[in-house]
């Protein structure tokens, strides 16, 4: 009988190291390696070629996505931002066509109102920008360890993109049987490609 390995005593160790990282970025070299992820994702055919950009809405010690948002509606695409709906994992994302219409919660993080903004279900052509403390060169991540990403991956049918910095990259990261890996993730000096957008379409 296989015997079951217990993995988040490991991730909530690797998620401890990883913010720690975070935490003692210099700003100077934060600020810098942000735009340079900026550029090459709205370079990158997978941000061009997506016409609905499912986005978080960075933190202070996340890839900043301010810029990036305010590109996609630039570029005319539909914009939708995540809310976590209750306690249990569920997340839903609502289209948003300002930063204005964004508002904070009781733990200061800007979300849509669900009252005013209406849900985003409509994955074609769609690219979704995955948060994560760390990411390994399969696409896997830590994230923030309260499956939000986690559930919602599993009926988001369009591209999956992580963005991080090079020092929160590894080789190999535990994962379960239900952890979704991003088809990229850039990085300030490369784009790591996991799946070809070409495999993906025969799938």
């Amino acid at each position: 009988m296989r015997k079951i390995v217990d993995i988040r005593p490991l991730k909530r160790e690797l998620r401890a190291k990883y913010r720690r990282i975070r935490e003692r970025m210099n700003a100077a070299q934060k600020k810098e390696w942000d735009h340079m992820i900026f550029c090459r994702l709205v370079e990158a055919p997978f941000y061009k070629q997506a016409n609905t950009l499912f986005c978080f809405v960075s933190t202070a010690i996340e890839v900043d996505t301010i810029a990036i948002l305010k590109q996609a509606f630039a570029d005319n695409k539909t914009v939708a931002v995540p809310k976590c709906m209750d306690r249990n994992g569920h997340m839903e994302f609502f289209i948003i066509h300002s930063l204005d219409e964004l508002r904070e919660d009781m733990f200061g993080l800007l979300e849509p109102d669900p009252a005013q903004c209406e849900r985003a279900t409509d994955f074609t052509d769609a690219l979704c920008i995955l948060p994560a403390f760390a990411f390994d060169t399969e696409g896997f991540r830590i994230g923030f360890g309260k499956g939000y990403y986690d559930r919602f991956l599993q009926r988001f049918s369009g591209v999956k993109a992580g963005i991080c910095y090079n020092n929160c990259m590894t080789s190999s990261l535990p994962h379960g049987r239900y952890d979704v890996p991003a088809d990229f993730v850039v990085t300030p000096k490369y784009i790591l490609t996991v799946k070809k957008q070409e495999e993906q379409s025969h799938d």
